[in-house]
């Protein structure tokens, strides 16, 4: 499992998404998840296809995947 959590008690995961190809894709797929409860911080870059999401707590892949959907992209899973 790639989550892990740091010192602070937040939890960093990290996402493959497919689609993104450019910076608005990036921001699109950061905009959806940082609204997201708990979500303190998104780091999406389209070249690797790989989104860093550090929250208070893990969150549930559903409401990931939902947030990836609802930017126009599909989450293909945790790296």
């Amino acid at each position: 499992m790639s989550a892990q959590t740091d010192t602070q008690g937040s939890v960093t995961a990290v996402y493959k998404v497919s689609g993104m190809s450019c910076g608005h894709c990036e921001g699109a797929v950061s905009g959806e998840l940082s609204q997201l409860p708990g979500v303190s911080s998104v780091r999406a870059v389209a070249a690797s296809g790989e989104v860093t999401v550090v929250s208070a707590a893990p969150l549930d892949e559903d409401a990931v995947r939902a947030a990836v959907d609802e930017a126009g992209y599909e989450l293909v899973g945790k790296v």
